[in-house]
């Protein structure tokens, strides 16, 4: 992918440099330079290897990825050095990975993951050299080992396979790897995060990245973008997260992790859909209640539940689903219908939707909830004055006064 800088016009190429890296799998690391202001394309490829065909196929078989003769996996950078200097390059290089790993990042095993820099001129190593000792030192102080990064002149780079190129915008639902070890060139990047508020009560946590992550993003346009409901959604980085007890790794971007008490009680690692979403947050909330049954198993609530006695008679205001705190009926809308079960001739706009339902041997519709898609009740045409009833279970419903909604 080319991404446009004024500078990168016709008469500017003399400015455009290229230096190839490994960093472990290549499609994260890609994505991660093509975000970069001054880099004007990011390749994934192969180079420094022997002996076999330079191809996904060749390099991940068993007998290659443990021997020396094995390509690497690597990304070729082209960039303007006017706008972006090489060692801003190589420093955002070191802090994306852990060079200190020998021949794998993370779960990837193997030579093809080896930590590699390909340099193409003496002006180029000795900036290598330069950024490779800073480093050096960061990490010992940091408690962390010897920097295992090939350093080598380039010899010859193969492009990967079309379907490897921009692999992460291709496959819209996956994660970003993020295999850093939080070490950094300068301190002040690394804000620094109280998480004593995570420590009481349930949250949501949303470990995201510290860069353009497709998944990320697509995560929060679908769904946190979206979310109203009353358990708190907080983002924070895999370096952001000291106190906590999250036993799941943290390299993939994101994670959603469900935690009580500042301990992760379950998580999901990668892009989360809406509904798997809203089921895993249906177990976090409500466990295995009447309400869980309802929302997720079509369950009915018992006639003349305790939710329905506590909402058959309340003031002026909006129900809402359990789980997202989207609107969902309101009490101008509110009849009694003396079947003991709240009854509305209407769903606030654009927030239900409906389905036959002939399960039970009846001819029924179903009512759901459009934000997380859980079973809300029925409809049935037998309301006041020829409208519907919506014959709609309280369990999965919270309410707000409408006091409060104009006051928040």
């Amino acid at each position: 992918m080319t991404i446009s800088v004024g500078l990168f016009a016709e008469n500017k190429t003399s400015h455009l440099e290229t230096i190839v890296l490994g960093s472990g799998c290549f499609w994260g690391a890609e994505k991660g330079y093509e975000s970069l202001v001054g880099v004007y394309d990011a390749v994934s490829g192969y180079s420094d290897g022997y002996g076999i065909r330079p191809s996904y196929r060749e390099i991940t078989k068993f007998k290659n990825k443990f021997n020396d003769n094995n390509y690497a996996e690597v990304v070729e950078v082209t960039f303007n050095r006017q706008v972006v200097s090489l060692e801003s390059i190589l420093q955002y290089f070191y802090e994306q990975h852990d060079p200190t790993q020998l021949n794998r990042q993370g779960n990837d095993i193997g030579t093809q993951y080896r930590s590699i820099i390909l340099y193409n001129d003496e002006s180029q190593r000795e900036t290598i050299t330069k950024v490779t000792n800073e480093f050096q030192e960061l990490l010992l102080t940091a408690g962390y080992g010897k920097i295992q990064t090939q350093i080598k002149p380039l010899d010859r780079f193969y492009k990967a396979e079309e379907y490897h190129q921009d692999y992460i915008e291709k496959n819209p639902n996956g994660y970003c790897p993020d295999h850093s070890t939080g070490v950094v060139f300068n301190k002040s990047k690394i804000p620094a995060i109280d998480n004593t508020i995570l420590k009481q009560g349930k949250y949501i946590l949303v470990i995201d990245s510290e860069d353009y992550c497709p998944y990320c993003e697509k995560f929060k346009k679908d769904v946190a973008n979206n979310y109203q409901g009353n358990i708190p959604l907080i983002y924070r980085t895999s370096r952001e997260l000291s106190g906590l007890s999250i036993k799941t790794p943290t390299w993939a971007t994101p994670t959603i992790v469900f935690i009580e008490d500042g301990e992760e009680q379950f998580s999901y690692q990668g892009y989360m859909e809406p509904e798997l979403f809203y089921k895993a947050l249906g177990k976090f909330k409500l466990g295995n209640s009447e309400a869980y049954e309802v929302a997720f198993n079509q369950g009915t609530d018992s006639r003349f539940c305790k939710e329905y006695q506590i909402f058959k008679n309340t003031p002026d205001g909006i129900f809402v689903d359990k789980l997202s705190g989207a609107p969902l009926f309101d009490t101008r809308d509110r009849f009694v219908s003396r079947s003991g079960w709240l009854s509305f001739t209407a769903p606030v706009p654009n927030a239900t939707y409906e389905l036959p339902d002939n399960s039970y041997g009846m001819k029924r519709t179903e009512v759901k909830s459009i934000s997380s898609n859980i079973h809300l009740g029925h409809v049935f045409d037998d309301g006041p004055n020829g409208m519907p009833r919506y014959c709609i279970n309280a369990t999965v419903l919270e309410f707000i006064a409408r006091e409060d909604i104009k006051n928040s």
